[in-house]
């Protein structure tokens, strides 16, 4: 998801959603600089705007600004940056060992994979997301023109978790349910009510082929985190404070859950279990350990 001061993403009656910018930000700090051999990210940082590169530059360069408004926008990146790479790299590692010629990305927001990733060169690339979110993500890579895409295609689908029918949206994209799929949820399962969750998952369950990958990122309940994220929204002091999470799973509710849906659990591993493995910062640690990546198959 993610929010932008463009009005292109304020058509439709919402704006586009804040957190995935801030994701963007993120992967833009890190870009080359920890897990070396293990994270990269050129594109993000072309697709934020002047004003979204400056606290980018800032967190790089070590350089915290004065105000607490910029400091506040400072130290959100500096830990998101923190979070999304041992986050990216798990996923990536997931994809890696789940190619097929399908990749679904649900609530895709700013995700750079269809254009960064060589080994998406023989899958079609379906990328889901509010209509909003789309919009703005469409307005940025038209701007830049001449980004090339590594994946074989790239399907923009717009979907309203809440109220679309998914099947219907990417059978109008060309989705074919018959052949396997590699879906990935990334981001997005904590800003949805767990009727939400279910129903998502329903869909994507009935389009899923044997031999189908799910890669899910999720957040487990832990009450320091939450009452943080209260805090900030009561203060007004993040960017994302209008975008709450509905929404937290400890692994073995999720497991169940997958597994209704007919998608076992093959690994579940906590971002402070990879960020230790990459030997990157974990200054974060509860935030890092409260977010998981779990992979689930279809048999």
């Amino acid at each position: 998801m993610s929010e932008n001061e463009n009005p292109s993403g304020n058509q439709g009656g919402r704006a586009a959603s804040r957190t995935a910018v801030l994701v963007c930000q993120g992967r833009a700090v890190a870009d080359g600089r920890p897990a070396a051999g293990r994270f990269t990210d050129p594109v993000a940082a072309r697709l934020l705007s002047d004003a979204e590169r400056t606290p980018v530059d800032e967190v790089r360069a070590g350089t915290p600004p004065r105000g607490w408004r910029a400091r506040g926008a400072y130290e959100s990146v500096r830990a998101c940056a923190e979070i999304v790479v041992p986050r990216t790299v798990a996923i990536d590692d997931a994809l890696r060992g789940h190619a097929s010629g399908q990749l679904v990305i649900l609530g895709a927001g700013l995700d750079t994979r269809a254009w960064r990733l060589p080994g998406l060169a023989a899958t079609d690339v379906w990328e889901v997301d509010h209509p909003a979110s789309q919009r703005d993500k469409r307005a940025r890579l038209a701007e830049l023109g001449d980004l090339p895409v590594t994946a074989r295609s790239v399907r923009f689908t717009p979907v309203d978790f809440a109220v679309d029918d998914l099947g219907a949206a990417l059978d109008a994209a060309g989705h074919d349910p018959s052949v396997p799929t590699t879906w990935l949820w990334e981001g997005v399962v904590p800003y949805l009510t767990r009727a939400q969750v279910r129903g998502t998952l329903a869909a994507l369950a009935a389009r899923t082929a044997p031999g189908s990958a799910l890669v899910v990122n999720y957040q487990a309940p832990r009450a320091k985190a939450a009452a943080g994220r209260l805090l900030a929204r009561a203060l007004r002091f993040s960017a994302t404070a209008n975008e709450p999470w509905r929404s937290l799973w400890r692994p073995r509710r999720m497991a169940a859950l997958l597994a209704e849906h007919g998608l076992p659990v093959v690994s579940d591993e906590s971002l402070l279990d990879v960020a230790h493995d990459l030997g990157t910062p974990r200054k974060a640690r509860g935030s890092l350990r409260s977010g998981r990546v779990a992979v689930a198959e279809r048999p």
